[in-house]
């Protein structure tokens, strides 16, 4: 089994986590050992995205052995306030579990701003990493070595995206990496989607 999970939480931005799920969920149909979930880093509440969309009847994020990858997506830093990525940050719930998900094997990945969550974590320290092109100054201030022109920085066992349509990148790069290049490109035609040849891994 490939088992990939992505957490949503209040202010999730709709696509960071909808694109990744979309390329593991076509991938689990073509084959049925990929297995893909959304779980609910705030649990007892129904998700509201960034946009409106709302997600309800969620498992809860609770890592556990077994899982491969955990795509931690992004939502409202760069228009600040109180909701998505910053306030995961400030409640400090999620950033642990992330940090649990590590050491109990999986690779941990983000999309857009979930960088900053993977950052809290303690798991981009000494490493290069990407952001939404408008929160690169902002992860760099973090002390964080910040890649730009890439949509997928790979450093093994963390791999970060840029912003928001880089989710899909991320999805078919960790399908091609981990699971089998065949069926990446399989994925990639259903979703008229390349993909990604220039991935950044160096410097890991």
């Amino acid at each position: 089994m490939y088992r990939v999970v992505i957490p949503v939480f209040p202010g999730v931005e709709e696509l960071d986590a909808v694109g990744p799920f979309e390329v593991f969920a076509l991938a689990a149909k073509k084959d049925p050992s990929i297995e893909v979930v959304l779980a609910n880093a705030t649990p007892g509440s129904e998700v509201r995205c960034a946009h409106g969309m709302c997600l309800g009847n969620l498992p809860v994020f609770e890592p556990r052995a077994g899982w491969d990858l955990v795509v931690v997506p992004g939502g409202a830093w760069i228009t600040g306030g109180e909701t998505g990525v910053r306030r995961m940050v400030s409640d400090g719930v999620l950033a642990p579990k992330l940090a649990e998900a590590a050491a109990l094997g999986a690779t941990v990945s983000s999309v857009c701003t979930g960088a900053f969550l993977l950052e809290a974590a303690g798991l981009l320290a000494g490493l290069p990493a990407t952001t939404h092109t408008a929160a690169i100054a902002d992860l760099r201030a973090l002390g964080v070595e910040s890649i730009e022109g890439y949509r997928v920085v790979d450093c093994g066992k963390v791999v970060t995206a840029g912003g928001i349509t880089s989710g899909l990148d991320l999805g078919l790069w960790m399908l091609r990496r981990d699971v089998d290049p065949e069926l990446a490109g399989r994925v990639a035609e259903t979703l008229n989607y390349p993909v990604p040849e220039r991935v950044f891994q160096g410097g890991c």
